[in-house]
């Protein structure tokens, strides 16, 4: 949720009986404090915070950023916004500070995707009993985080909004639906797995403990809740699209992430990028502005394949209809089973 959450988003969650998660992937080491110090100011309960785990990564090039910035010149005049300069895209938050700040903030639970943290950090993170989440798309990675010392793994399937978390091979051949990845990661791995992707209601709850998961994750889902920051016409985007009016792209970021198509996406497609996290230094001065005002065709509308079964409420609403339709569909099942049909 890096980008579409806010500390008073995460306490609500926790406040309503849920895990909330902080997307701290964005922010400094300061703003990763900060945002910590405020969710501890509204709720006592346990939350988390993500990362990406990236090791630094290889800076382009001046001519490969020139070669990219020309590319988004028409926007910057659009939104009236300054050019990030050379030297801004190549200065990127430095991850070990990034895992430093939140290893000093001592949160419940660190959860991770995109790889694994060097194995100095897990060490650090366990000796203060901090709850290690890590994120899989394919079993070789859900193994690897087991034997990384994890105590439980989110398997994101396909359908899952946002950026995909491949880090075994590439993320083409881990687009694994749900109804095959999920029970493959359970029957791989000791630890708890976590279903994510395309959840929606209490029929996707149900269905991912049917396939061995032990509890779920849900993006986009909350993304239209009353407590989210995300703009009306974001969330109306959401609730309006079928599924495959998403498709994977990486023109906002550089990384391939899930969103709803629109005209950004499919103008800059063919054009080069530079790899994340760089590429979305280039894009974000003017996704600011739209995101701010609405503005949806030049924004990434990061969306999981079930947006349509999204809904509008307050958050605490929302959870208590989850659990209440998981419920119901269990008993139904339960009812099926006992009256012979099986």
């Amino acid at each position: 949720m890096a980008g579409a959450d806010t500390p008073q988003f995460v306490a609500a969650a926790c406040n309503a009986g849920i895990l909330g998660s902080l997307g701290a992937q964005y922010r400094s080491p300061d703003e990763i404090r900060k945002a910590i110090e405020e969710i501890r100011s509204l709720t006592d309960k346990p939350f988390a915070v993500n990362l990406f785990a990236l090791d630094r990564q290889m800076v382009p090039s001046t001519e490969q950023i020139e070669e990219a910035r020309s590319c988004l010149q028409e926007y910057y005049e659009q939104f009236g916004v300054s050019i990030p300069s050379t030297d801004s895209v190549k200065t990127v938050i430095d991850p070990e500070a990034q895992l430093q700040a939140v290893l000093d903030a001592r949160v419940p639970v660190f959860s991770f995707t995109l790889g694994i943290p060097q194995a100095k950090w897990m060490e650090a993170f366990k000796r203060q009993s901090t709850l290690l989440f890590g994120a899989a798309t394919n079993v070789k990675e859900a193994r690897a985080l087991e034997a990384a010392g994890v105590d439980a793994i989110t398997a994101q399937s396909s359908e899952a909004g946002g950026h995909r978390g491949t880090f075994i091979g590439s993320y083409e051949k881990s687009m694994i639906g749900g109804l095959a990845l999920i029970p493959q990661v359970v029957d791989a791995v000791k630890v708890p797995v976590i279903a994510a992707g395309g959840i929606m209601d209490g029929r996707g709850i149900a269905a991912a403990f049917a396939l061995g998961a032990q509890g779920v994750q849900m993006g986009t889902a909350f993304l239209t809740v009353t407590e989210s920051p995300a703009h009306a016409a974001y969330k109306k985007a959401i609730r309006e699209h079928d599924a495959d009016d998403t498709t994977i792209t990486k023109v906002f970021s550089g990384g391939a992430a899930r969103g709803i198509e629109n005209a950004f996406i499919a103008a800059n497609s063919d054009r080069p990028l530079l790899p994340f996290p760089f590429h979305n230094s280039l894009t974000r001065p003017f996704r600011r502005i739209a995101n701010e005002t609405g503005q949806n065709e030049y924004t990434n509308l990061w969306s999981g394949q079930s947006g349509r079964l999204a809904r509008e409420m307050a958050l605490s609403d929302l959870v208590q209809h989850l659990m209440a339709e998981t419920e119901d569909v269990l008993n139904k099942l339960n009812g099926l089973k006992m009256s012979g049909l099986h």
